[in-house]
């Protein structure tokens, strides 16, 4: 699994130690707007996949509630940034085991 440096976060010491982000990409297999899509997530919280995206470029309206929507041509951009590229299955268990994962009920709700 790849990770992306996250910056300088203080240790139990009170010496800055790397942390590193774990954002996921599922394969591109939704066709809309001329273009196939697929999903970018974090497996720890918002904030960080928040961050990768602003660092990546992605448009805030490019997020949907637990996941940030993105075209095929920006998977090769993504993954050198650090995202880790999982199938859709792994990916949505990484994101129901992290707790983030907003459900279908959710969404109408």
């Amino acid at each position: 699994m790849s990770t992306a440096p996250c910056g300088g976060v203080p240790d139990e010491t009170g010496r800055e130690v790397q942390r590193t982000v774990t954002v996921l990409l599922d394969p591109p297999l939704w066709p809309r707007h001329g273009t196939v899509w697929g999903h970018l997530v974090s497996d720890t919280s918002l904030e960080e996949l928040h961050a990768f995206a602003a660092r990546a470029g992605l448009p805030r309206r490019a997020f949907d509630l637990d996941h940030y929507d993105v075209p095929t041509d920006r998977y090769e951009e993504l993954v050198a940034l650090g995202a880790t590229v999982v199938g859709t299955r792994e990916l949505v268990r990484r994101l129901r085991a992290s707790g983030l994962r907003v459900t279908s009920r959710d969404r109408r709700a």
